[in-house]
């Protein structure tokens, strides 16, 4: 017998059972992760696509997804699958494709091109059930990094990849000392620094973000516990940004993770150690956190990130991209 389903919008009163159903599927607590997406998700209705399916009342799956067009100058609109969960005891009956389904409608009405998500690549079930709901490989790769310590490079040490950036340290040879004393200064990004922020990355992409950045710096200052996005300065004038933040239990991890997704540097400061010294301020920040890891995402074939990451430690993580595109 086929049960009669409805779908809508979950409500704050909903957590308890999303986090039951979540812990029932994937065998942790990710409080802290849901009480976080669905007060922002909450706050701020059009960044998100959050739904519920209930039979007879009882909510039986949820799904949750995020806009993120905008992440390393990707054009065209799109979305990212953060969570989807059915209630064990109610599995086989479609319920997750009809969660795909809805969302979709949501964000096709939103105008939104693209569904994506990630998923570990040794997980055959999600991995199957990906593939029966029309995702397909995405051409977008997933890097992480631990958060040990970006040793300073001294002279001798020094090389193209970063940037092509020269040897700014004092000639007195005093290593790790002349490094710290002379490098870029760097400081938690503040919500002044918006405007700034989009005319560096206007500069650098040829393309205005203005929206995609207000919807960014928000997330940053206001939608995680830990504020982790940073603005370098040179003559105290912002030259260049990273923003990251820190998620637990995203696309079902337990670990502190966080997401770095935008980083810039205004052109006429590049090749002066910008990128170097947000990538290290960044790593320590993170650490002193407790956090373990970060992880990015850039397209297969962007050359210039691959060794700019590369260079700052990253490997290809276990996961595989996954995208849906939308009718």
């Amino acid at each position: 017998m086929t049960e009669t389903v409805e779908i809508k919008p979950l409500a704050a009163a909903d957590l308890e059972t999303v986090i039951k159903i979540d812990m029932a599927t994937s065998g942790i607590s990710r409080r802290g992760y849901f009480e976080k997406r669905l007060a922002a998700a909450t706050d701020r209705p059009r960044d998100f696509v959050y739904v519920g399916l209930r039979s007879g009342g009882q909510l039986l799956g949820f799904a949750f997804a995020k806009l993120v067009n905008g992440e390393f100058g990707q054009p065209g609109a799109s979305a990212a699958l953060d969570a989807i969960g059915v209630d064990p005891g109610h599995t086989g009956h479609g319920y997750g494709h009809q969660l795909l389904d809805r969302v979709e409608q949501v964000l096709v009405a939103m105008g939104v091109e693209t569904l994506t998500s990630q998923a570990e690549w040794s997980n055959n079930a999600m991995l199957r059930f990906f593939a029966s709901a029309r995702f397909d490989l995405s051409p977008r790769l997933v890097l992480i990094r631990s958060t040990d310590a970006i040793a300073p490079k001294l002279d001798e040490d020094r090389d193209d990849i970063w940037d092509d950036e020269p040897d700014y340290s004092s000639p007195g040879g005093d290593d790790s000392s002349a490094l710290s004393n002379d490098r870029v200064p760097v400081r938690t990004l503040r919500e002044t620094d918006l405007r700034k922020i989009i005319s560096i990355d206007r500069a650098a992409t040829g393309i205005d973000r203005g929206q995609y950045y207000q919807r960014k710096q928000y997330e940053s200052l206001h939608q995680t516990g830990i504020r982790v996005s940073l603005v370098a300065e040179q003559d105290a004038y912002p030259v260049g940004f990273i923003m990251a933040r820190v998620d637990f239990g995203e696309f079902g991890h337990a670990s502190a993770e966080a997401e770095m997704d935008t980083i810039g540097v205004d052109p006429g400061y590049q090749g002066r150690g910008v990128g170097q010294a947000l990538m290290a301020q960044l790593i320590a920040s993170l650490a002193i956190l407790k956090v373990e890891s970060v992880r990015t995402e850039i397209d297969w074939n962007d050359t210039g990130l691959i060794t700019y990451f590369s260079a700052a430690g990253f490997v290809p993580a276990q996961r595989v991209t996954l995208v849906r595109k939308l009718q």
